[in-house]
């Protein structure tokens, strides 16, 4: 099933390019003004970039591996959708940033990428899901980042992956740990609640899945946290505080993680 899902959830990416660089979410104008689309908090655990080479894997449309470059970094953005790399190479020409787009399926990246390696992986929100094997995708950033390197991640918390809402309440009600069945979902854009639906597939696996994926590979983890915030409205009663972040109400906040942040060395001796 994975191949096919993957072409399919290519598919409706590509659709989605033109919906979010209209949308009030990635407020693309902005971005071009100034504005910073990193968290202050995710900015404080990647660290300084000035002068790494920076690899964005799963870049969609670019702007996040654009704001790397506004930082200093040398970045790279690798994304398997053609419409969105074309509407990154596009967005650096409007910014007036020097970054390299590639268009390649995450599992293909290292042949893409001439078996290069870099100083930062970087990967966030919105991107795990779409793999089908977490084991396969951690043997490619360990192919990607050099000795000495590092890996980051932050992304939607498998916990919150596993809910439904429902007229009751929460519910557990999809697989938390990968032997479960992929999730068959279709929904409009978490961007533009009005755009048109479209189905897509996606698969979870559990937090110590994720990490020991890395350990097994040569990685040596520096920070693992979860977090109560996220950058969409991850389930209907999460509100929208001023610095754009979405925060679940007082009586759930300390009950459900919404993202997750890791970061992890590579020694290079597997």
């Amino acid at each position: 099933m994975s191949d096919s899902a993957i072409a399919a959830n290519r598919r409706a990416w590509d659709a989605l390019v033109p919906v979010h660089l209209a949308s009030d979410f990635y407020d693309v104008e902005g971005f071009l003004a100034g504005r910073d689309p990193i968290p202050a908090f995710e900015r404080a655990e990647v660290g300084d970039v000035a002068g790494l080479e920076l690899l964005h894997l799963q870049c969609h449309f670019g702007l996040d591996t654009l704001a790397w470059a506004r930082s200093g970094a040398r970045v790279t953005g690798l994304d398997f959708s053609p419409a969105a790399i074309a509407q990154a190479r596009r967005l650096a020409d409007r910014a007036g940033l020097d970054a390299r787009f590639v268009e390649a399926d995450v599992h293909d990246a290292p042949a893409a990428l001439g078996h290069a390696r870099y100083d930062l992986v970087y990967v966030n929100v919105g991107a795990l899901c779409w793999l089908p094997r977490i084991e396969r995708w951690a043997d490619v950033v360990a192919a990607l980042v050099r000795p000495g390197g590092r890996l980051y991640v932050r992304d939607v918390h498998p916990m919150l992956m596993a809910l439904e809402v429902r007229e009751s309440g929460l519910a557990v009600a999809h697989p938390y740990f990968e032997d479960g069945a992929p999730v068959e979902e279709t929904s409009a854009s978490y961007a533009d609640p009005s755009s048109a639906p479209r189905t897509t597939v996606t698969w979870n696996r559990g937090l110590g899945e994720i990490v020991q994926s890395l350990l097994d590979r040569g990685f040596s983890l520096e920070l693992l946290r979860e977090h109560r915030v996220a950058d969409w409205q991850a389930l209907p009663m999460a509100e929208l505080g001023p610095d754009r972040l979405y925060r679940l109400p007082a009586e759930l906040r300390d009950r459900v993680p919404l993202t997750f942040s890791l970061r992890a060395t590579y020694r290079g001796d597997r």
